[in-house]
Protein backbone atom coordinates (compact mmCIF):
# COMPACT_ATOMS: atom_id res chain seq x y z
CA UNK A 1 0.00 0.00 0.00
CA UNK A 2 1.54 3.57 -1.36
CA UNK A 3 1.54 6.15 1.57
CA UNK A 4 -1.38 7.95 0.45
CA UNK A 5 -3.54 5.19 0.70
CA UNK A 6 -3.78 5.01 4.52
CA UNK A 7 -4.05 8.59 4.64
CA UNK A 8 -7.13 7.61 2.42
CA UNK A 9 -8.18 5.25 4.52
CA UNK A 10 -8.13 6.98 7.65
CA UNK A 11 -10.35 9.84 5.93
CA UNK A 12 -12.74 7.24 5.06
CA UNK A 13 -13.15 5.78 8.32
CA UNK A 14 -13.19 9.20 10.27
CA UNK A 15 -16.00 9.96 7.30
CA UNK A 16 -17.81 6.81 8.42
CA UNK A 17 -17.45 7.26 12.08
CA UNK A 18 -19.03 10.94 11.50
CA UNK A 19 -22.05 9.15 9.92
CA UNK A 20 -22.42 6.83 12.26
CA UNK A 21 -22.20 9.36 14.73
CA UNK A 22 -25.12 11.08 14.16
CA UNK A 23 -26.86 7.93 12.25
CA UNK A 24 -26.79 6.90 15.98
CA UNK A 25 -28.06 10.23 17.57
CA UNK A 26 -31.47 9.72 15.34
CA UNK A 27 -31.87 6.57 16.89
CA UNK A 28 -32.37 7.69 20.27
CA UNK A 29 -33.20 11.37 20.64
CA UNK A 30 -36.82 9.97 20.62
CA UNK A 31 -35.95 8.24 23.65
CA UNK A 32 -35.40 11.76 25.50
CA UNK A 33 -38.44 13.33 24.66
CA UNK A 34 -41.03 10.58 25.37
CA UNK A 35 -42.29 11.87 27.95
CA UNK A 36 -43.13 15.43 25.95
CA UNK A 37 -44.59 13.42 23.17
CA UNK A 38 -47.14 11.66 25.14
CA UNK A 39 -48.12 14.81 27.16
CA UNK A 40 -48.26 16.75 23.62
CA UNK A 41 -50.32 13.64 21.96
CA UNK A 42 -52.35 12.70 25.02
CA UNK A 43 -51.08 9.28 24.62
CA UNK A 44 -50.06 6.47 26.77
CA UNK A 45 -47.50 4.10 27.21
CA UNK A 46 -48.92 1.86 24.34
CA UNK A 47 -49.20 4.13 22.06
CA UNK A 48 -45.50 5.46 23.11
CA UNK A 49 -44.16 1.96 22.48
CA UNK A 50 -45.63 1.81 18.86
CA UNK A 51 -43.75 5.09 18.24
CA UNK A 52 -40.72 3.24 19.34
CA UNK A 53 -41.46 -0.03 17.77
CA UNK A 54 -42.50 1.59 14.53
CA UNK A 55 -38.83 2.91 13.87
CA UNK A 56 -37.33 -0.57 14.36
CA UNK A 57 -40.00 -1.86 12.52
CA UNK A 58 -39.22 0.43 9.56
CA UNK A 59 -34.93 -0.77 10.21
CA UNK A 60 -35.97 -4.89 10.52
CA UNK A 61 -38.06 -5.05 7.02
CA UNK A 62 -35.52 -2.91 5.15
CA UNK A 63 -32.25 -4.69 5.92
CA UNK A 64 -32.26 -7.48 3.22
CA UNK A 65 -33.03 -4.88 0.64
CA UNK A 66 -30.52 -2.90 1.66
CA UNK A 67 -28.01 -5.74 1.77
CA UNK A 68 -28.94 -6.87 -1.84
CA UNK A 69 -29.20 -2.90 -2.66
CA UNK A 70 -25.22 -2.95 -1.52
CA UNK A 71 -24.65 -5.98 -3.49
CA UNK A 72 -26.11 -4.13 -6.61
CA UNK A 73 -25.03 -0.71 -6.56
CA UNK A 74 -22.20 -1.04 -3.89
CA UNK A 75 -21.59 -0.02 -0.66
CA UNK A 76 -20.60 3.36 -0.62
CA UNK A 77 -23.66 4.75 -3.27
CA UNK A 78 -26.08 2.87 -0.80
CA UNK A 79 -24.83 4.37 2.41
CA UNK A 80 -25.06 7.77 1.22
CA UNK A 81 -28.27 7.91 -0.12
CA UNK A 82 -29.90 6.27 3.33
CA UNK A 83 -28.40 8.84 5.37
CA UNK A 84 -30.06 11.58 3.19
CA UNK A 85 -33.47 9.66 3.22
CA UNK A 86 -33.12 8.60 6.93
CA UNK A 87 -33.11 12.64 7.25
CA UNK A 88 -35.74 13.70 5.09
CA UNK A 89 -38.00 11.45 7.14
CA UNK A 90 -36.16 12.37 10.56
CA UNK A 91 -36.79 16.35 9.45
CA UNK A 92 -40.42 15.60 8.81
CA UNK A 93 -41.19 13.81 12.13
CA UNK A 94 -40.31 17.18 13.83
CA UNK A 95 -43.66 18.19 12.43
CA UNK A 96 -45.75 15.38 13.13
CA UNK A 97 -49.84 16.45 13.83
CA UNK A 98 -50.67 13.49 15.27
CA UNK A 99 -48.87 10.62 17.21
CA UNK A 100 -49.78 8.25 14.70
CA UNK A 101 -48.05 10.14 11.92
CA UNK A 102 -44.87 10.58 13.92
CA UNK A 103 -45.04 6.73 14.08
CA UNK A 104 -45.03 6.63 10.55
CA UNK A 105 -42.22 8.88 9.32
CA UNK A 106 -40.30 7.41 12.55
CA UNK A 107 -40.55 4.12 10.31
CA UNK A 108 -39.52 5.92 7.34
CA UNK A 109 -36.75 6.80 9.33
CA UNK A 110 -35.96 3.28 10.31
CA UNK A 111 -35.91 2.26 6.56
CA UNK A 112 -33.32 4.48 5.92
CA UNK A 113 -31.45 3.64 8.84
CA UNK A 114 -31.77 0.16 7.42
CA UNK A 115 -29.67 1.24 4.20
CA UNK A 116 -26.98 3.06 6.10
CA UNK A 117 -26.32 -0.30 8.70
CA UNK A 118 -24.90 -3.12 6.69
CA UNK A 119 -23.45 -1.34 3.33
CA UNK A 120 -21.69 1.00 5.75
CA UNK A 121 -19.67 -1.74 7.82
CA UNK A 122 -19.12 -3.59 4.72
CA UNK A 123 -17.39 -1.06 3.79
CA UNK A 124 -15.31 -0.71 6.81
CA UNK A 125 -14.64 -4.18 6.10
CA UNK A 126 -13.69 -3.44 2.70
CA UNK A 127 -10.95 -1.32 3.68
CA UNK A 128 -9.54 -3.36 6.53
CA UNK A 129 -8.42 -7.03 5.96
CA UNK A 130 -8.58 -10.40 7.72
CA UNK A 131 -7.11 -9.77 11.71
CA UNK A 132 -7.43 -5.94 11.59
CA UNK A 133 -10.67 -5.19 11.60
CA UNK A 134 -12.03 -6.23 14.85
CA UNK A 135 -10.72 -2.90 16.70
CA UNK A 136 -12.05 -1.06 13.73
CA UNK A 137 -15.67 -2.25 13.80
CA UNK A 138 -15.33 -2.17 17.86
CA UNK A 139 -14.71 1.88 17.16
CA UNK A 140 -17.56 2.02 14.34
CA UNK A 141 -19.71 0.83 17.03
CA UNK A 142 -18.38 3.22 19.99
CA UNK A 143 -19.29 6.01 17.14
CA UNK A 144 -22.99 4.54 17.56
CA UNK A 145 -22.67 4.91 21.35
CA UNK A 146 -21.52 8.63 21.43
CA UNK A 147 -24.18 9.43 19.01
CA UNK A 148 -26.69 7.60 20.93
CA UNK A 149 -25.86 9.12 24.32
CA UNK A 150 -25.45 12.73 22.78
CA UNK A 151 -28.78 12.17 21.22
CA UNK A 152 -30.39 10.79 24.22
CA UNK A 153 -28.85 13.69 26.67
CA UNK A 154 -28.98 16.58 24.01
CA UNK A 155 -33.04 15.72 23.36
CA UNK A 156 -33.85 15.77 27.39
CA UNK A 157 -31.97 18.70 27.64
CA UNK A 158 -33.35 20.60 24.91
CA UNK A 159 -36.92 19.29 24.72
CA UNK A 160 -38.16 20.93 27.84
CA UNK A 161 -37.22 24.58 26.53
CA UNK A 162 -37.81 23.97 22.71
CA UNK A 163 -40.23 21.55 22.64
CA UNK A 164 -39.83 17.77 21.53
CA UNK A 165 -39.78 18.51 17.43
CA UNK A 166 -36.23 20.70 17.52
CA UNK A 167 -34.24 17.68 18.77
CA UNK A 168 -35.66 15.55 15.92
CA UNK A 169 -35.29 17.97 13.68
CA UNK A 170 -31.92 19.08 14.34
CA UNK A 171 -31.15 14.83 14.46
CA UNK A 172 -32.26 15.20 10.19
CA UNK A 173 -30.52 18.13 10.07
CA UNK A 174 -27.26 16.85 10.72
CA UNK A 175 -27.90 13.81 8.65
CA UNK A 176 -28.49 15.74 5.68
CA UNK A 177 -25.29 17.61 6.49
CA UNK A 178 -22.80 14.22 6.22
CA UNK A 179 -24.43 13.10 3.62
CA UNK A 180 -23.50 15.88 1.35
CA UNK A 181 -20.04 15.82 3.08
CA UNK A 182 -19.88 11.67 2.37
CA UNK A 183 -20.12 12.57 -1.47
CA UNK A 184 -16.43 13.96 -2.38
CA UNK A 185 -14.74 12.36 0.53
CA UNK A 186 -15.65 8.68 1.01
CA UNK A 187 -14.40 6.20 -1.47
CA UNK A 188 -15.62 3.03 -3.11
CA UNK A 189 -13.86 -0.34 -1.08
CA UNK A 190 -11.25 -1.06 -3.91
CA UNK A 191 -12.37 -4.70 -3.12
CA UNK A 192 -15.48 -4.40 -4.09
CA UNK A 193 -17.67 -6.26 -6.64
CA UNK A 194 -21.42 -5.11 -7.93
CA UNK A 195 -23.63 -7.90 -8.91
CA UNK A 196 -25.86 -7.58 -11.87
CA UNK A 197 -29.58 -7.72 -11.17
CA UNK A 198 -30.04 -11.35 -12.68
CA UNK A 199 -27.43 -12.53 -10.31
CA UNK A 200 -28.50 -11.66 -7.21
CA UNK A 201 -30.66 -14.24 -5.49
CA UNK A 202 -27.93 -16.90 -6.76
CA UNK A 203 -25.00 -14.86 -5.08
CA UNK A 204 -26.98 -14.44 -1.84
CA UNK A 205 -28.48 -17.71 -1.41
CA UNK A 206 -25.31 -19.37 0.92
CA UNK A 207 -25.90 -16.39 3.11
CA UNK A 208 -29.53 -17.82 4.12
CA UNK A 209 -28.19 -21.33 4.06
CA UNK A 210 -25.73 -20.47 6.65
CA UNK A 211 -27.05 -22.61 10.17
CA UNK A 212 -24.28 -20.14 12.04
CA UNK A 213 -25.47 -16.59 10.89
CA UNK A 214 -28.54 -17.93 11.56
CA UNK A 215 -27.55 -18.98 15.27
CA UNK A 216 -26.24 -16.20 15.79
CA UNK A 217 -28.99 -13.70 14.60
CA UNK A 218 -31.24 -15.41 16.69
CA UNK A 219 -28.83 -15.88 19.51
CA UNK A 220 -28.38 -12.08 19.87
CA UNK A 221 -31.76 -10.83 19.66
CA UNK A 222 -32.47 -11.11 22.93
CA UNK A 223 -29.92 -9.19 24.15
CA UNK A 224 -30.69 -6.41 21.70
CA UNK A 225 -33.99 -6.24 22.79
CA UNK A 226 -32.96 -6.04 26.21
CA UNK A 227 -30.25 -3.25 25.57
CA UNK A 228 -32.80 -1.18 23.58
CA UNK A 229 -35.64 -1.41 26.22
CA UNK A 230 -32.51 -0.18 28.89
CA UNK A 231 -31.61 2.68 26.69
CA UNK A 232 -35.28 3.92 25.57
CA UNK A 233 -37.52 3.17 28.10
CA UNK A 234 -35.81 4.38 31.35
CA UNK A 235 -36.32 7.96 31.20
CA UNK A 236 -40.31 7.15 30.80
CA UNK A 237 -39.80 4.56 33.84
CA UNK A 238 -37.95 6.70 35.80
CA UNK A 239 -40.56 9.99 35.30
CA UNK A 240 -43.16 7.85 36.40
CA UNK A 241 -42.26 5.73 39.22
CA UNK A 242 -39.36 8.51 40.47
CA UNK A 243 -41.43 11.76 40.14
CA UNK A 244 -38.81 13.87 41.61
CA UNK A 245 -36.00 12.85 39.27
CA UNK A 246 -36.12 15.89 36.66
CA UNK A 247 -36.16 14.48 32.42
CA UNK A 248 -31.94 15.43 32.35
CA UNK A 249 -31.26 13.25 35.69
CA UNK A 250 -33.47 10.56 34.52
CA UNK A 251 -31.57 10.52 31.49
CA UNK A 252 -28.15 10.11 33.10
CA UNK A 253 -28.28 6.45 33.55
CA UNK A 254 -28.57 5.69 30.07
CA UNK A 255 -26.25 7.88 28.71
CA UNK A 256 -23.94 6.90 31.34
CA UNK A 257 -24.78 3.30 29.82
CA UNK A 258 -24.13 4.34 26.38
CA UNK A 259 -21.11 6.32 27.32
CA UNK A 260 -19.50 3.33 28.85
CA UNK A 261 -20.42 1.05 25.10
CA UNK A 262 -17.47 3.72 24.00
CA UNK A 263 -14.88 1.61 25.52
CA UNK A 264 -16.59 -1.67 25.68
CA UNK A 265 -16.72 -1.52 21.82
CA UNK A 266 -12.90 -1.38 20.78
CA UNK A 267 -11.81 -3.82 23.70
CA UNK A 268 -14.17 -5.91 22.61
CA UNK A 269 -13.24 -5.65 18.84
CA UNK A 270 -9.58 -6.37 20.02
CA UNK A 271 -10.53 -9.37 21.78
CA UNK A 272 -12.38 -10.66 19.47
CA UNK A 273 -9.56 -10.61 17.02
CA UNK A 274 -7.59 -12.46 19.89
CA UNK A 275 -9.99 -14.75 21.61
CA UNK A 276 -10.44 -18.31 21.87
CA UNK A 277 -13.99 -18.06 23.20
CA UNK A 278 -16.12 -15.57 21.30
CA UNK A 279 -19.17 -16.92 21.85
CA UNK A 280 -18.23 -17.85 25.71
CA UNK A 281 -17.88 -14.28 26.12
CA UNK A 282 -21.10 -13.12 23.77
CA UNK A 283 -23.13 -15.69 26.33
CA UNK A 284 -21.57 -14.59 29.68
CA UNK A 285 -21.70 -10.51 29.23
CA UNK A 286 -25.50 -11.59 27.44
CA UNK A 287 -26.03 -13.37 31.18
CA UNK A 288 -25.33 -10.79 33.39
CA UNK A 289 -27.15 -7.68 31.68
CA UNK A 290 -30.28 -9.79 31.80
CA UNK A 291 -30.07 -10.71 35.79
CA UNK A 292 -28.85 -6.55 35.87
CA UNK A 293 -31.78 -5.51 33.82
CA UNK A 294 -34.39 -7.60 36.23
CA UNK A 295 -32.84 -5.36 39.23
CA UNK A 296 -33.65 -2.17 37.74
CA UNK A 297 -36.94 -1.16 39.48
CA UNK A 298 -35.47 -2.07 42.77
CA UNK A 299 -32.79 0.12 42.60
CA UNK A 300 -31.70 3.90 44.00
CA UNK A 301 -30.22 6.64 41.67
CA UNK A 302 -26.74 5.79 42.43
CA UNK A 303 -26.92 1.49 42.25
CA UNK A 304 -28.97 2.68 38.93
CA UNK A 305 -25.95 4.31 37.60
CA UNK A 306 -23.56 1.52 38.90
CA UNK A 307 -26.21 -1.08 36.24
CA UNK A 308 -26.16 0.72 33.28
CA UNK A 309 -22.17 1.43 33.44
CA UNK A 310 -21.93 -2.44 33.21
CA UNK A 311 -24.62 -2.55 31.09
CA UNK A 312 -23.03 0.02 28.83
CA UNK A 313 -19.40 -1.54 28.60
CA UNK A 314 -21.43 -5.20 28.15
CA UNK A 315 -23.33 -3.86 25.39
CA UNK A 316 -20.24 -2.51 23.66
CA UNK A 317 -17.80 -5.85 23.76
CA UNK A 318 -21.19 -8.02 22.85
CA UNK A 319 -22.03 -6.04 19.72
CA UNK A 320 -18.39 -5.56 18.44
CA UNK A 321 -18.36 -9.52 18.80
CA UNK A 322 -21.48 -9.73 16.94
CA UNK A 323 -20.65 -8.30 13.83
CA UNK A 324 -16.94 -9.55 14.06
CA UNK A 325 -17.91 -12.82 13.78
CA UNK A 326 -20.20 -13.51 10.57
CA UNK A 327 -17.36 -11.33 8.50
CA UNK A 328 -14.79 -14.73 8.96
CA UNK A 329 -17.96 -16.69 8.01
CA UNK A 330 -16.63 -18.26 4.28
CA UNK A 331 -20.22 -18.73 3.45
CA UNK A 332 -21.02 -15.07 3.85
CA UNK A 333 -17.31 -13.51 2.35
CA UNK A 334 -17.06 -11.05 -0.56
CA UNK A 335 -19.65 -8.62 -1.58
CA UNK A 336 -22.28 -10.88 0.24
CA UNK A 337 -20.58 -9.24 3.97
CA UNK A 338 -23.67 -6.53 3.77
CA UNK A 339 -26.26 -8.73 3.22
CA UNK A 340 -24.95 -11.11 5.99
CA UNK A 341 -24.79 -8.54 8.25
CA UNK A 342 -28.27 -7.00 6.96
CA UNK A 343 -29.89 -10.64 7.69
CA UNK A 344 -28.60 -10.63 11.22
CA UNK A 345 -28.98 -7.26 11.85
CA UNK A 346 -32.83 -7.80 10.72
CA UNK A 347 -33.47 -11.04 13.19
CA UNK A 348 -32.04 -9.32 15.98
CA UNK A 349 -34.19 -5.89 15.04
CA UNK A 350 -37.31 -8.01 14.72
CA UNK A 351 -37.21 -10.04 18.18
CA UNK A 352 -35.86 -6.26 19.31
CA UNK A 353 -39.06 -5.34 18.59
CA UNK A 354 -41.47 -7.83 20.03
CA UNK A 355 -39.40 -7.24 23.02
CA UNK A 356 -39.96 -3.51 23.23
CA UNK A 357 -43.43 -3.65 22.87
CA UNK A 358 -43.88 -6.83 25.14
CA UNK A 359 -42.23 -4.24 27.58
CA UNK A 360 -44.50 -1.79 27.33
CA UNK A 361 -47.68 -4.28 27.17
CA UNK A 362 -46.44 -6.31 30.59
CA UNK A 363 -45.47 -2.44 31.83
CA UNK A 364 -49.44 -1.63 31.80
CA UNK A 365 -50.67 -4.94 32.58
CA UNK A 366 -48.35 -5.36 35.93
CA UNK A 367 -46.31 -2.91 36.48
CA UNK A 368 -42.66 -1.88 35.70
CA UNK A 369 -41.19 -4.72 38.05
CA UNK A 370 -42.86 -6.76 35.88
CA UNK A 371 -41.56 -5.20 32.44
CA UNK A 372 -38.01 -5.39 33.75
CA UNK A 373 -38.20 -8.77 34.51
CA UNK A 374 -39.75 -9.58 31.43
CA UNK A 375 -37.04 -8.03 29.72
CA UNK A 376 -33.90 -9.68 31.87
CA UNK A 377 -35.50 -12.95 31.07
CA UNK A 378 -35.61 -11.72 27.19
CA UNK A 379 -31.93 -10.76 26.83
CA UNK A 380 -31.19 -14.58 27.60
CA UNK A 381 -34.23 -16.82 26.20
CA UNK A 382 -32.06 -17.12 22.75
CA UNK A 383 -28.76 -17.50 23.72
CA UNK A 384 -29.28 -21.08 23.25
CA UNK A 385 -29.19 -20.85 19.94
CA UNK A 386 -25.82 -19.51 19.38
CA UNK A 387 -25.02 -23.60 19.62
CA UNK A 388 -25.42 -23.28 15.86
CA UNK A 389 -22.52 -20.91 15.56
CA UNK A 390 -19.80 -23.49 13.94
CA UNK A 391 -15.64 -23.17 15.03
CA UNK A 392 -15.25 -21.21 11.56
CA UNK A 393 -13.51 -18.54 10.01
CA UNK A 394 -9.62 -16.62 10.75
CA UNK A 395 -8.06 -15.00 13.54
CA UNK A 396 -5.04 -12.68 13.56
CA UNK A 397 -3.78 -15.09 16.17
CA UNK A 398 -2.76 -18.09 14.41
CA UNK A 399 -3.16 -20.10 17.66
CA UNK A 400 -6.63 -18.74 18.65
CA UNK A 401 -9.78 -20.78 17.38
CA UNK A 402 -12.30 -18.20 16.09
CA UNK A 403 -15.16 -18.63 17.85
Amino acid sequence: MTEAAPRKRALAISVLLAARLVYAYNWYDIGGVLPLVGSHFDTGTVQLGVVLASFLIGAAVFQLPAGYAAMRWGNRATSIAALAVMGAFAVSSAASPAWWVLALLRFGAGGGAAFFFAPALGLVTGYYPEGQRGFVIGAYNAAFSVGSGIGLFASAFLGPQTGWGLPLALGGALLLAVASLAIPLLPRSETEVRTPTRGLWTASRPVFRSAALWGLAVGGGGVWGGMYVAAQYFVDFATKVHPAWSLTLAAAAPTLMIALEVGGGPLGGWFGERSRSRLRALVLWAALSGGLLVLVPFLPLAAELSVFAVLGFADGVIFALLYLVPTYFPEVSGNRVALALAFENFVQILIGSAVALGFALVAVATGYAGAWLFAGVATVVTLPALALVSRTGKSSRPSAAPV
